[in-house]
């Protein structure tokens, strides 16, 4: 077990005041010590275990991203239909790259997606254009100004009364695959009761106590993970058949002795379901599905 998660850690200054300033990108793109990095939709440019960083001079046009200073060197991106090879899926490679790295990356794809599905006005229709370092579409139309979207869900390890952890398959997993519950928050629900809504739809366990754990930016399109504890106030399981097709309480015991021998099988280490799982276990675990 560990306390990293990825994507969480790693913090660096983005400074996004000096993305207002129209001639800034220009000024970093003449900067011959500027670190590029080409991404496209998931992918990043990358060389088996590591990023593959490169001058302005060497990037192929396209929209160009400000992601900020680490150790006093300026990174930014460029944004592609494709990346050419070298290239790696980010969440392939996200548990394989120093804290920053994995922070810049993700800041990379995450911004990257949501230019890949809104280059259109949500107002007027017309087609929008990148400003603010790649932080911001406005409208040459209608002058509406779109931020980069970012949707709230949240993941809780459900426990009961005798620590035992509620996790559950869904339709499209094979047999064996296990992980925690997650939903998505609706207009006007608190993080808490989304947490007890997306349990009880699924499950029909209610839930009474609810406490905060940890974040996550997952960008796969356009998400923020919220990490949650919960306590069951009932046990009987019964599942809602569409989001989730089988959900059991698995004591530590149970979790050991079917990992060993791949009855059980949970999330990869770069999610925060994985990280979830193994505070409450104790340990790392053996097997995942990636």
């Amino acid at each position: 077990m560990t306390d990293h998660l990825t994507f969480a850690d790693g913090a660096y200054n983005r400074h996004s005041e000096r993305r207002v300033d129209d001639g800034f990108m220009d000024t970093l793109w003449s900067d011959p010590k500027t670190k590029v990095l080409l991404v496209g939709g998931e992918h990043v440019s990358a060389d088996d275990n590591t990023l593959v960083w490169r001058s302005a001079a060497e990037v192929p046009e396209g929209d160009r991203l400000y992601l900020g200073t680490v150790d006093g060197t300026e990174h930014a991106a460029v944004m592609l239909e494709r990346v050419p090879p070298p290239a790696r899926a980010l969440r392939s490679l996200a548990t394989e790259l120093g804290t920053a790295q994995a922070r810049l990356a993700v800041h990379a794809v995450g911004v990257a997606q949501w230019h890949r599905t809104h280059p259109r006005c949500s107002r007027c229709g017309a087609a929008t254009d990148v400003r603010e370092g790649g932080h911001v579409r406005r409208c040459p139309q209608c002058g509406a100004t779109h931020f980069p979207r970012t949707d709230p869900a949240v993941i809780m390890l459900i426990t009961d009364d005798a620590d035992r952890a509620l996790l559950g398959r869904r339709p499209e997993w094979p047999e064996g695959r296990y992980s925690t519950l997650a939903g998505f928050v609706e207009p006007g629900e608190s993080l808490e009761d989304a947490v007890r809504r997306e349990t009880l739809e699924e499950t029909d366990i209610e839930v009474g106590e609810v406490s905060y754990a940890a974040s996550q930016p997952w960008p796969f399109p356009s998400s923020l993970m919220l990490g949650f504890i919960g306590r069951a106030r009932t046990t009987e399981v019964t599942v809602d058949g569409t989001e989730t097709t089988d959900a059991r309480w698995f004591s530590r015991e149970d979790v050991r002795r079917l990992t060993l021998s791949g009855e059980l099988v949970l999330p990869g280490g770069v999610s925060i379901s994985r990280w979830l799982i193994e505070r409450w276990y104790g340990a790392p675990l053996t097997g995942s599905w990636g």
